[in-house]
């Protein structure tokens, strides 16, 4: 029996209250399209941009079938219902979907499958769904949270239920389908074992090679449940707890952690803190922790989408609740903690944000709200920030030879793509494509593609390994 249900999302599992907030001026924001039930209803994961420049994503119910659907959506707001899940196939996604190198997406379902205890699924850009793997409970049941490729190849990702003690586990599985559990989170209220419990954030692959992840309880650092944890687990399974949450540093960890380019791991807390309202904290890989902002009720609550590092060097979220309405916000923090709310949501334009953003390579940012709009089941907006085009590489590492996708926009003409400064060649596949292969010599760092319309530098650096 799973641990969340829609009625207690809705009623405060992430400990949720009545919130003001003051905005501070507003940014270009665009509402790109409001669901209406038969295209979905309540899109809860982060968008991902294809290949094909388009973005992707997922709503957790509604669609023709009402269990779901996958969609694709233009930076115009033009969106296609990919797929409608219907039990067997998986249904209920709450993660978004992730682009595998190949090309293809993949994402899991919260329920559905042979066991009725979630999926994981591959799905082309024109809609083809492949069911890779049903879970059974004792490899894990109810994964809300999605999927990273992590540099061998293999997918990773984390239950929120099942497994050997029922309260989670951490899993890898290959693109064919084989999964392997690699851990065991510890029974609920069992103060013997320390770890947390409840796994509903994805996982990272930093730079050392290793994942890092939380859990939403457990850990004991406060009484009876624990406030969760912060931990890191090598690609064989061993784990290690890095952080026990304790309340005045935030309770509830939620949302995929980032890797920054100063090597920390940044993250946010649903609640706690010194206002009860959640944090944004970093954790270095060996577990030095700081908290870097409290959230206040005035400026957001909430910001269970964790967040996500611009190409201006700062970071960009959303608060589920808070803002002018109390229907949230998305705001701008700096590596030092200074806060900027950049919008605040009054329901016609969406409400509620649970979900993370993603700076797409034309610049801007992209994410969804998980009620209002038109038809209050939530929307897909863009919020322009200033911030200039960029190129991004899948992956984002990889040793000589390796083939490298690099996403842009306006590639069309490119005449130059180097690693680090080491030329490479490459052949343009489309405006938005650039396919090539590590070139020998390069070294761990920046990728630069030269176009007509100027030198574009890649978002993170590329990382060369052995």
């Amino acid at each position: 029996m799973s641990n969340l249900n829609w009625g207690l999302r809705e009623c405060g599992i992430f400990l949720l209250w009545a919130t003001v907030a003051v905005a501070l001026p507003a940014q270009t924001f665009t509402r790109l399209h409001s669901f209406k039930d038969t295209d979905g209803e309540f899109p809860a994961g982060t968008l991902a941009q294809a290949t094909n420049g388009n973005l992707y994503g997922t709503t957790l119910s509604g669609g023709t079938k009402r269990e779901g659907t996958a969609f694709q959506i233009t930076t115009a707001g033009a969106l296609t219902t990919l797929y409608a899940f219907a039990g067997t196939d998986g249904g209920n996604p709450y993660a978004g979907l992730v682009p595998g190198t190949n090309g293809k997406l993949y994402g899991t379902t919260t329920s559905g499958g042979g066991n009725n205890d979630g999926t994981v699924f591959r799905i082309t850009t024109g809609g083809t769904l492949t069911p890779l793997h049903s879970f059974d409970g004792t490899d894990g049941a109810q994964p809300w949270a999605g999927l990273v490729q992590a540099s061998n190849g293999k997918f990773y990702g984390a239950t929120q239920d099942g497994g050997a003690n029922g309260d989670g586990t951490v899993f890898s599985i290959t693109t064919g389908g084989t999964l392997t559990k690699l851990y065991d989170f510890c029974t609920q209220g069992d103060t013997s074992c320390p770890d947390g419990y409840f796994p509903l954030a994805g996982l990272v692959q930093a730079s050392d090679g290793n994942f890092y992840g939380t859990t939403l309880q457990g850990g004991h650092g406060c009484p009876i449940v624990g406030c969760g944890t912060v931990f890191k687990i090598t690609p064989n399974g061993e784990l290690t707890t890095l952080h026990r949450f304790s309340g005045p540093d935030g309770t509830n960890p939620l949302g995929t952690l980032v890797e920054g380019a100063d090597g920390y791991l940044y993250g946010g807390t649903g609640s706690g803190g010194a206002d009860g309202a959640g944090t944004i904290f970093k954790i270095s890989p060996t577990g030095a922790f700081a908290t870097l902002f409290n959230f206040n009720v005035a400026n957001g609550q909430d910001p269970q989408g964790g967040v996500i590092q611009g190409t201006d060097g700062n970071f960009y979220g959303t608060t589920e609740y808070g803002g002018i309405n109390d229907r949230g916000t998305v705001f701008q923090i700096t590596p030092i903690g200074t806060l900027t709310t950049l919008h605040s949501f009054d329901g016609s334009d969406g409400a509620d944000p649970s979900a993370g953003l993603v700076q797409d390579t034309d610049g801007n940012l992209y994410g969804t709200t998980y009620f209002g709009g038109a038809y209050r089941y939530g929307t897909v907006f863009s919020l322009s920030v200033g911030l200039g085009p960029f190129v991004k590489t899948n992956p984002t590492s990889g040793a000589v030879g390796a083939t490298v996708n690099i996403l842009g926009t306006n590639l069309t003409g490119s005449t130059s793509v180097t690693f680090n400064g080491t030329p490479a060649t490459f052949t343009v596949k489309s405006k938005t494509l650039i396919i090539t292969n590590l070139p020998a010599g390069a070294t761990t760092g920046t990728v630069q593609v030269v176009t007509p319309g100027g030198t574009l530098s890649s978002n993170v650096n590329f990382q060369v390994l052995p």
